[in-house]
């Protein structure tokens, strides 16, 4: 798990290259399996291919989604929040999470666009300009977009050194 801790890096240049059916269903499955506030589960996931919806949510922010445009593959990681309560944030970031490290695991890229919390412009927000363009339901939080595909960059491996150790606290500050 190190291992793969270390090599997961965000790449943003992907292959002009399809990805199996059976590599988005396990990165699916692996966000399907997440744990969630009591056991709640109300995350949902909108697998995007099309290229021209991927082009539009590359825009959902002025800063930070540009990549989306060039992935064969955008999933949108939102949450029914008439299930849970504000945890739908947590639970959604830990599905991200896995499902991250599940593509990372078969030899894909990724990177996550943060879309809770930003905006698109200066009248409306990232989330509710996706919404708006994905036909999502009001009572969906959005939490953040994948981009995936199989990079064409390479990203150099975290090596010990970079592990900050000076973070870790025990018992008090």
């Amino acid at each position: 798990m190190i291992d793969l801790l270390k090599t997961r890096r965000s790449i943003r240049k992907y292959e002009d290259r399809d990805i199996e059916k059976e590599k988005i269903d396990n990165i699916l499955k692996a966000g399907l399996l997440a744990s969630s506030s009591k056991g709640r589960k109300p995350w949902e996931f909108l697998v995007i291919k099309d290229k021209e919806k991927l082009e539009k949510l590359s825009k959902s922010k002025p800063m930070g989604s540009f990549w989306l445009a060039n992935a064969p593959v955008g999933i949108v990681v939102m949450a029914n929040k008439e299930i849970t309560t504000d945890v739908w944030i947590e639970d959604t970031a830990i599905a991200a999470t896995l499902m991250q490290l599940e593509a990372h695991s078969l030899g894909l890229g990724l990177c996550w666009s943060q879309v809770r919390e930003r905006n698109y412009d200066d009248s409306l927000n990232s989330e509710e300009y996706v919404r708006k363009l994905l036909n999502i339901p009001e009572n969906y939080g959005v939490c953040c977009i994948i981009s995936i595909g199989y990079p064409n960059e390479a990203r150099p491996a975290y090596e010990e050194k970079d592990i900050d150790f000076t973070k870790v606290h025990y018992e008090e500050i």
